[in-house]
């Protein structure tokens, strides 16, 4: 599957733009980028949030914290799909998981959601 950076990066973006303003507005010192690959122990993994979810943050969590990284990865991604509606859906699946971590819930929750 053939889609290439800017593009995917624009799904990203489209896929953020869809989660509702109320829920925008909560998240709290997140960025999310884009990479090509996955780390090299999780090769086909299409997402990761990296930081301190919402739930557990206490008084002293924001001392110097530096942000929350939520992570999209392009070729596990086009990997899995066979075309490009399959890329734009499953990339929004991805954010919405990844985002559902910086709010405290879980895999196994999500999976029950309908996220996993």
């Amino acid at each position: 599957m053939e889609f290439s950076r800017p593009d995917f990066e624009g799904a990203v973006a489209d896929a953020l733009d869809t989660v509702p303003p109320e829920l925008t507005a909560m998240m709290d010192n997140v960025v999310v980028l884009v990479e090509d690959d996955a780390p090299p122990d999780d090769p086909e993994l299409l997402g990761l949030y990296e930081g301190v979810p919402l739930t557990e943050r206490g008084l002293w969590w924001a001392a110097g914290a530096l942000p929350d990284r939520i992570t999209i990865f392009r070729n596990p991604t086009l990997a899995i799909c066979e075309t490009r509606d399959d890329v734009v859906e499953e990339v929004a699946i991805t954010v919405v998981h990844e985002i559902a971590h910086h709010f405290g819930i879980d895999d196994d929750r999500l999976h029950e959601l309908g996220w996993g």
